[in-house]
């Protein structure tokens, strides 16, 4: 996949004044931030950013553009509109060439599980991974296939099968997906009603016997 590539304008002046005029404009304000602690203020056209990064991931690079200076960043943040869910706001995170650097990777599950199959249920209580690496074999996203995962089987981090110069940071043992056996499951639950209910029939029945001589006289 070729890079993408974003212009950007110089932003000189700031505030959340400035910023909303900013948005008006049909722009978006945002910052670069480098290793060094430095940070460069700039702004986006919207409507560019939003096409040209869909079906993008967070760990996917991007060039940026400012001018006469260009940058190789990934987004490490958005802020968004919690009504319409319009972008106010994005946080870049500056890479350099042949300098280590930690990432978040989306997880992409495929397949249909053998236990799903067999009337399981599949959960996915992870959807991504810390890893560590060169900028240049950083994945965009990491494709994994479950189909073979069975009933009550689960598929864990340190189950991923990552490229040569990626370091994992995630806990090995952390669980991406797993298939609960639901027929097992509702089996339990029955058992266990009826094991709670017991000794309250219990207790029914010998309250019953203690009243019943007395009723008589």
């Amino acid at each position: 996949m070729s890079k993408v590539v974003l212009k950007a304008k110089n932003r000189q002046k700031y505030g959340s004044a400035e910023s909303r005029r900013i948005r008006r404009s049909g722009r978006i304000p945002a910052v670069i931030y480098g290793r060094s602690g430095k940070s460069l203020s700039i702004d986006l056209d919207s409507s560019e950013f939003s096409k040209s990064t869909k079906g993008i991931s967070e760990s996917t690079i991007l060039k940026i553009e400012v001018e006469d200076k260009s940058f190789d960043a990934f987004v490490k943040g958005t802020q968004r509109n919690i009504i319409d869910g319009k972008i106010l706001h994005i946080d870049f995170y500056e890479v350099e060439s042949g300098v280590v650097l930690r990432a978040k990777v989306v997880l992409v599950l495929s397949g249909n599980p053998i236990g799903v199959r067999e009337g399981g249920m599949l959960e996915t209580p992870s959807h991504e991974i810390e890893v560590e690496c060169l900028p240049k074999d950083l994945p965009e996203r990491i494709e994994i296939d479950i189909s073979n995962l069975r009933a009550n089987q689960s598929f864990y981090v340190r189950d991923i099968k990552l490229a040569q110069g990626v370091k994992l940071l995630s806990n090995p043992d952390q669980v991406i997906a797993l298939v609960k056996f639901a027929k097992a499951e509702a089996s339990t639950a029955a058992a266990t009603e009826t094991a709670e209910a017991a000794p309250a029939a219990a207790a029914t029945a010998a309250a019953a016997d203690k009243k019943a001589p007395a009723d008589k006289k």
